[in-house]
């Protein structure tokens, strides 16, 4: 457990981090537009208190006005993200679409994209108002300091940054305190500059939804692609174990060598399956090599089992070719995942299959007995039959499984509508 900071240190600390500096850097440079305003009028000759006034809200409307262009709130943004934030995501970059910055963390809770409602743009003339007065305060107070110090330090000051305002002479011992107070003033004028920022740059109820939904997004696919390798990998393997475990039992060359035949051919598919899915994974913007396998290819599943020592009963019934193709894909996949787990958890017993496709849904129907003296299961996660379930409720359908009449079976209904 790490020792608690010393007082002194965490004084001390905000002091030595650059970007402290960028912060106040950034609120000062808030101070150029009504400066630059206030040497056309009313001057900045000995100006009074009441001068400054002016000089400060002159500006408003015209800083108002600029907050109305879209492009305000990004470049806004983007100057925040720099300025007021340490670490790698100063090198802030621009998508190639003109879309929200890339290269900085979340959690900043600064948006780069430009307005899109009237809210946001409320929002970004608050924040150019604040900064141009808060810049403003920040700079005068600055040169007002530094010029007490250099009083009390004995230095004479000519022309006082407020007229009204005139530093006086004092005790010497005292000039070191101007300086501490422009140094509390320089961290907690940015800490409250970043605090602002995130308050009116942050990101809009519209963004966040977005954001939340693109999040949802790639969880769901995700999802998809686990269990893609789910249900092909782990088909895969528990053919071969079982295959291999059969061969090793049966002592015949000949069925040994059938058992490794159909393990390399599971073997491919496989492996295509996997070519496939890590395709998706790398992003590389090439399409797959062949598509996903639908039901009208469950002779290959079928074949397979067949080859694992598992006499398979098949009834397939209906025009199973001319299914949609998410539900076509889903069933090859819920047929895939009920085969491997009647092969993990019940060895080569007989497997019922029915598949009957109408006009308005799909009937999917797996069973096996439930031996009373089983053979040693593979090993699984346990997450294929919530896969079967899950891929049902996404197309709309329902998925049962369970033990009747003292059979596994694993049912499955999706409406083809």
């Amino acid at each position: 457990m790490p020792a608690p900071s010393s007082p002194l240190r965490s004084l001390v600390r905000p002091l030595v981090r650059a970007v402290t500096y960028t912060r106040w850097l950034h609120l000062v440079i808030g101070a150029i537009v009504p400066l630059a305003g206030g040497l056309i009028h009313p001057g900045l000759s000995a100006p009074s208190i009441g001068d400054w006034l002016t000089v400060a809200a002159l500006p408003v409307p015209l800083v108002a006005a600029v907050a109305l262009l879209p492009s305000a709130r990004r470049a806004e943004g983007l100057q925040a993200r720099l300025m007021l934030f340490p670490g790698k995501h100063a090198r802030v970059r621009a998508g190639a679409d003109g879309g929200a910055a890339v290269g900085a963390p979340a959690d900043t809770g600064i948006s780069t994209a430009p307005s899109a409602s009237w809210t946001d743009r409320g929002r970004t003339a608050l924040w150019l108002v604040f900064r141009m007065e808060a810049g403003l305060a920040a700079w005068l107070l600055s040169i007002w300091l530094l010029q007490v110090g250099l009083v009390l330090s004995g230095v004479s000051v000519e022309e006082p940054v407020v007229g009204s305002l005139t530093p006086h002479a004092g005790p010497a011992a005292l000039a070191p305190l101007p300086l501490l107070a422009l140094l509390a003033l320089v961290v907690a004028g940015g800490r409250l500059d970043t605090r602002i920022a995130r308050r009116l740059l942050g990101p809009s109820v519209r963004e966040r939804m977005t954001a939340l939904e693109e999040r949802t997004e790639r969880l769901l696919e995700r999802n998809r692609i686990a269990r893609e390798l789910h249900d092909s990998l782990g088909h895969a393997l528990t053919l071969a174990v079982v295959q291999a475990g059969a061969a090793r039992a049966a002592k015949d060359p000949g069925f040994t060598d059938r058992a490794l035949a159909a393990i390399e051919e599971t073997g491919r598919a496989a492996l295509e399956d996997l070519e496939r899915v890590l395709l998706l994974l790398r992003e590389t913007g090439r399409r797959p090599a062949g598509a996903s396998p639908g039901l009208d290819e469950a002779a290959r599943l079928l074949d397979a089992a067949r080859s694992s020592g598992a006499p398979v009963a098949a009834e397939i019934t209906g025009p199973v070719e001319d299914l949609p193709g998410p539900v076509s894909r889903e069933a090859y996949r819920m047929l895939q995942e009920a085969l491997t787990n009647a092969l993990r958890h019940a060895g080569p017993v007989p497997v019922d299959v029915r598949v009957t496709a109408d006009r308005s849904r799909l009937r999917l129907l797996v069973a096996n007995p439930v031996p009373g003296d089983r053979p040693p299961a593979v090993p699984g996660s346990g997450s294929g039959l919530r896969g079967i379930r899950e891929r049902a409720a996404l197309l709309g359908g329902e998925a049962e499984a369970g033990v009747r009449d003292g059979e596994w079976r694993v049912a499955v209904v999706l409406p083809l509508r």
